[in-house]
């Protein structure tokens, strides 16, 4: 039997076959516009300020609200700009162009052209001398489609999301923003913007499940990359000395409010910095495109008011996890004794888990008390394959995360350049692994090779773009601020 959303597309479909008949495209070519609904309103404000003559304007917009009366009858449409109201007074309209607007219904698409003025009730509107239909739509916005909050629609179908809930643009303008500020910034400091590729023959650059595909023309297996960190590595090698990408990475694991199996990094690399260097670039950034983009440095993160103004608090993360589990994890070396430790503490300390990665369980407990900014830094070797040793340290790296909001923002070393050792850290994490460990590491022999010609000390950072986008939205989740987050099959 079918639905009353089958029987709308079937109602709207014959519509746009009626005005085919009567000689009406109903999906024209184009439309020349010379105002957004914006600029009318702006119009408006110059006619009525006398800084400007009444001229017409041309708008086109999405119908969003009809309200069809007897002799005048008004509408609500939307653009990329914003919403404007239309006057349509039936006197003004021949028979021809009365019958194309009884087929109007909300969700189509139209141009018109006439004057603005304010109406009695101060509503600032398009008196409509012309109009013409530039798309039909066939599908109905979703019942109670104002303030749409169905999930499973807002993340399936993105398109009917942005037309429902304004405020939905305005974060994804806000990361449009932030991205553009990180450029601007970043480019400002001599970085050179590149791109690494994204099928690569090993998987490197982090700990993480790996999507593999078939290169079918060289007959052999590739990943989609886990981080851009080795090839970005290669161009300081090369003599590049400042270099950065901003671009999605790829991990097959698992999805939830802080991970979305695709995700935006930035990833930069500056010769002869350390982590302290790149710790002070962080601090600068971060409250340069929080001024950038929303004009202050202090954010309102669920109920908290995080301010990005540096300097921001620093803290080992020896002292941080002592400070708020009273563990000290440097006490109890083994994994065996740091898990019964832990749940004594009524920390979950899973079996299987490594001593690196039950310290790193240690870390993501505290993490929702590190609301304003953080530095955690110096981390176990064990944790960090890939940074170099602080001075004077067998099993201290210099490293450092960064929190914000109770959100890992982002992750820095000073970066192993030894290619000696680099070769042995990259064994024993392989050793590490077990059989049937999800997370695979591949060594890289064409890295270890460019170690080899000699990198200069590095300072080297990952930045989580959409976990920033979320601290500058104010988002729970990291699918609010995926356009089009990965999501199960529909049943």
């Amino acid at each position: 039997m079918p639905s009353k959303l089958d029987d709308i597309y079937e109602q709207r479909k014959q519509k746009a076959e009626r005005l085919r008949s009567s000689g009406i495209d109903p999906y024209p070519h184009r439309f020349e516009q010379t105002h957004t609904a914006q600029d009318a309103i702006k119009q408006l404000e110059a006619q009525e300020s006398g800084k400007s003559k009444d001229k017409p304007v041309s708008v086109a917009g999405r119908i969003m609200a009809l309200r069809k009366m007897g002799k005048a009858s008004f509408m609500d449409i939307r653009d990329g700009s914003g919403k404007i109201q239309l006057l349509f007074q039936t006197a003004n309209y021949n028979e021809a162009e009365l019958a194309l607007f009884k087929e109007f219904d909300i969700g189509d698409i139209i141009g018109v052209n006439g004057t603005v003025l304010h109406t009695r009730t101060g509503e600032p509107t398009i008196s409509v001398a012309g109009f013409t239909l530039l798309t039909k739509s066939l599908r109905p916005l979703p019942e109670k489609w104002h303030g749409l909050s169905d999930i499973e629609i807002r993340y399936r179908q993105r398109y009917v999301d942005l037309i429902a809930n304004a405020e939905v643009k305005d974060i994804f303008k806000v990361r449009t923003k932030t991205v553009t500020a990180m450029r601007k910034f970043l480019d400002g400091r001599g970085f050179l913007e590149v791109e690494t590729p994204v099928l690569q023959s090993a998987a490197g650059g982090a700990l993480a499940n790996p999507f593999v595909t078939r290169h079918k023309a060289l007959d052999r297996d590739q990943y989609l990359r886990i981080a851009t960190e080795l090839h970005l590595k290669r161009l300081i090698v090369g003599g590049f000395d400042k270099v950065y990408e901003i671009g999605r990475t790829f991990r097959n694991e698992g999805i939830d409010t802080e991970h979305n199996p695709e995700f935006t990094m930035l990833e930069s690399y500056e010769a002869y910095a350390d982590y302290t260097d790149v710790m002070k670039m962080v601090e600068d950034m971060i409250s340069f495109i929080a001024k950038e983009v929303l004009d202050t440095t202090d954010v309102k993160y669920g109920d908290a008011l995080v301010k990005l103004a540096p300097p921001w608090r620093r803290v080992t993360l020896r002292d941080a996890i002592k400070e708020y589990t009273g563990i000290d994890f440097v006490a109890y070396p083994t994994a065996d004794g740091l898990r019964e430790k832990m749940r004594s503490k009524k920390i979950d300390a899973d079996p299987q888990k490594n001593w690196a990665k039950l310290v790193d369980e240690l870390l993501k407990s505290i993490r929702p008390k590190l609301v304003q900014p953080t530095f955690i830094y110096d981390y176990p070797v064990s944790m960090s394959p890939l940074a170099k040793n602080k001075v004077g340290e067998e099993r201290v790296v210099e490293r450092f995360q960064f929190y914000y909001g109770g959100l890992e923002g982002g992750n820095a070393y000073s970066e192993l350049n030894d290619p000696v050792m680099q070769r042995q850290r990259f064994i024993e994490q392989q050793q590490e692994r077990h059989g049937d460990d999800a997370e695979k590491w591949t060594i890289d022999e064409d890295f270890l090779t460019a170690l080899e010609f000699g990198m200069p000390p590095t300072g080297g950072l990952g930045v989580g773009v959409d976990r920033l986008v979320m601290l500058l939205t104010n988002q729970p989740s990291i699918r609010d601020v995926i356009l089009f987050p990965q999501l199960r099959e529909k049943e």
